[in-house]
């Protein structure tokens, strides 16, 4: 829960553009620090606006490996670090407090790129042992978030996957996907490719403030239509379910995503691990505070009386009696719907035609040098 908060300082407010009201100190950070008003800030727009800052990063490795029994894929890979969407239950925002940054703001302003995503995956898939299996493409962070525009990581990475027939499945909230239909769609067609859209709100208001810059209700609902329309396997990823926020919507965003050409169905409820707790019940506060602590009470109720629970068989969809009826009118839409057929799809996505990338680039000196050994290190000298 969150501790009081000082009387020098001024009530939570929203900001405009932005999910996340504040800049909550990482739980890595050395030094502390507290927020004192004292006097000089103004509230106009320009003052409080924070522009985004893309890092060139030159990432080791690129393909994150789990062994989640709750999540139905292995390998994910992430182009980016941090989310200029700026979704405010982003379980994701954590990971920046290993960079010393916080996981408010500076999660959704302060980003990194990972700019030789494609090379590393080259080599990656060229490794005499390499054993393909289905890559999940954008799952940590969005990788269709607007920056993804000038760079075209994510599609440097489609390319190579493409190239070597490799089996992916893609899960974004951002219309930009249609841009790289040219390469999914001869993909899924040969089975090694599918997508899922992530649709937590038919409501424009809720979803400015919940999503700040991710692609409006309306637009998700064409991009599931154009991606289907193009023969592309679609399900709607209901997530998170929001407890007196977005809960009431269930029915009807699985009938509209339906409607629009999607095949299948997920959800998650909300979770709150680390940092994302405060943030969010700062959100409530600034969004939604007449009804703040009845949305955090029956939080509590689906996670066994606590702000949230990591155990694998309860944190994706809770416990208890509220967690049964979420999941009760979930499956009994879907299936009225007749939206059951993607379940399990990722996982059968066609591994079988796999073959090694046609190029491989070499590897930097310096990498080549450590891999050598002490000798090629003495080289290294002269």
């Amino acid at each position: 829960m969150l501790g009081p908060r000082s009387p020098a300082l001024p009530p939570v407010l929203a900001r405009k553009g932005r999910g996340a009201v504040s800049n909550l100190q990482g739980r890595y950070e050395v030094n502390g620090r507290e927020a004192f008003d004292d006097g000089w800030e103004r509230d106009d727009d320009e003052a409080s606006a924070i522009k985004t800052i893309v890092t060139d990063e030159h990432a080791k490795t690129i393909l994150t490996r789990n062994a989640s029994p709750d999540i139905p894929f292995n390998v994910s890979l992430n182009p980016y670090r941090g989310c200029e969407h700026g979704c405010i239950y982003c379980f994701a925002r954590p990971t920046h407090s290993y960079l010393g940054l916080s996981p408010g703001l500076d999660f959704e302003s302060r980003l990194f790129a990972k700019v030789n995503a494609a090379e590393l995956l080259r080599r990656e898939l060229a490794r005499p042992g390499y054993v393909p299996e289905h890559i999940a493409l954008g799952v940590n962070t969005d990788a269709y978030q607007p920056c993804e525009r000038e760079l075209g990581l994510t599609r440097q990475v489609l390319e190579v996957l493409k190239e070597c027939h490799h089996p992916v499945g893609l899960i974004t909230k951002s219309s930009l996907i249609e841009r790289d239909i040219d390469l999914i769609a001869p993909m899924a067609e040969k089975n090694q490719a599918c997508a899922a859209i992530t649709l937590t709100t038919l409501d424009p208001g809720i979803a400015r403030t919940l999503e700040p810059r991710a692609a409006a209700p309306a637009r998700r609902l064409r991009t599931i239509r154009t991606l289907a329309e193009s023969g592309i396997p679609v399900s709607v990823s209901v997530a998170p379910i929001i407890p007196f926020v977005t809960e009431p919507e269930i029915e009807r965003i699985l009938e509209a995503a339906r409607d629009a050409g999607a095949i299948g169905a997920h959800y998650v409820v909300l979770r709150l691990p680390h940092e994302v707790n405060p943030l969010f019940q700062e959100w409530l506060q600034a969004h939604f505070p007449d009804r703040a602590q009845r949305v955090m009470n029956r939080i509590r109720d689906l996670r066994g009386g606590k702000d949230y629970d990591s155990d694998f068989s309860k944190r994706m969809h809770g416990e208890g009696v509220w967690a049964d009826l979420i999941r009760q009118r979930f499956s009994k839409a879907v299936e009225r719907l007749g939206m059951g057929e993607f379940r399990g799809r990722f996982g059968r996505l066609d591994g079988a035609q796999f073959r090694k990338p046609l190029t491989v680039p070499a590897r930097p000196a310096a990498a080549a040098g450590r891999a050598g050994g002490n000798a090629a290190g003495q080289l290294d000298l002269f």
